[in-house]
């Protein structure tokens, strides 16, 4: 299972990290629109290409902004949560044991993230298909048509996230049944925990189940 849970992961991890590249031309994408906004040629030789062609070239690029955007948020959201990059308001929870910790993760993974990423899929492959039927395209007629393509991106950020919750839903069920080889190697993996420099004194867990730091539990 645990190797189960490292395929998943270095599927969400290689797909994060290759489509963080993505960033480089939207910040070209988005300086070269700026720019050339205030260039009286280049303005006229969009107009004359929206005129000749019937796409506006600086409708494009505001289409291509944040399409890039969608992308780059939706496929990085898998490795962002293997990381613990995104943001905790769980203060509660920082106060607590690794075991204690684990058991929050656990019950959120099961009760809460798995069935409502689950849900998403299923709708959001629902919205591509309807957007792909209607002939969907981009508010601006002379922007990007065929906006179930951009859409597309949905279920595949989807399932992206849910091979990382999958993935962390394995280890912390080891860690919390696993043996203690299996629960070491899952331990190595999880990157939710506390750190225990900044763990707070106060704690939720009896002194007996917080982490020793020197000796000393915290």
């Amino acid at each position: 299972m645990l190797n189960l849970a490292d395929g998943l992961a270095t599927i969400s991890n290689r797909v994060g990290r290759g489509v963080s590249w993505l960033i480089l031309p939207l910040i070209f994408i988005i300086m070269f629109d700026v720019i050339t906004r205030k260039i009286e040629y280049i303005a006229t030789w969009s107009a004359d290409i929206t005129i000749e062609y019937g796409y506006s070239v600086s409708f494009i690029l505001q289409d291509l902004q944040w399409h890039i955007h969608g992308v780059l948020l939706m496929l990085t959201f898998g490795m962002g949560y293997l990381a613990n990059a995104h943001v905790r308001v769980d203060i509660f929870r920082e106060m607590g044991a690794r075991r204690t910790q684990c058991w929050i993760e656990f019950i959120g993974l099961v009760f809460l993230a798995i069935p409502f990423l689950i849900f998403a899929l299923v709708y959001s492959i629902d919205m591509v298909t309807l957007s792909y039927h209607q002939g969907e395209g981009s508010e601006s007629l002379v922007g990007i048509p065929w906006r179930y393509v951009i859409k597309s991106v949905l279920p595949i950020g989807f399932l992206i996230l849910l091979f990382a919750a999958v993935a962390t839903l394995i280890r912390v069920a080891t860690f919390l049944f696993g043996s203690d080889q299996s629960r070491s190697r899952a331990e190595e993996n999880i990157q939710f925990f506390t750190d225990i420099a900044v763990l707070p004194k106060a704690s939720l867990d009896n002194a007996d189940d917080v982490i020793a730091v020197d000796g000393e539990p915290r």
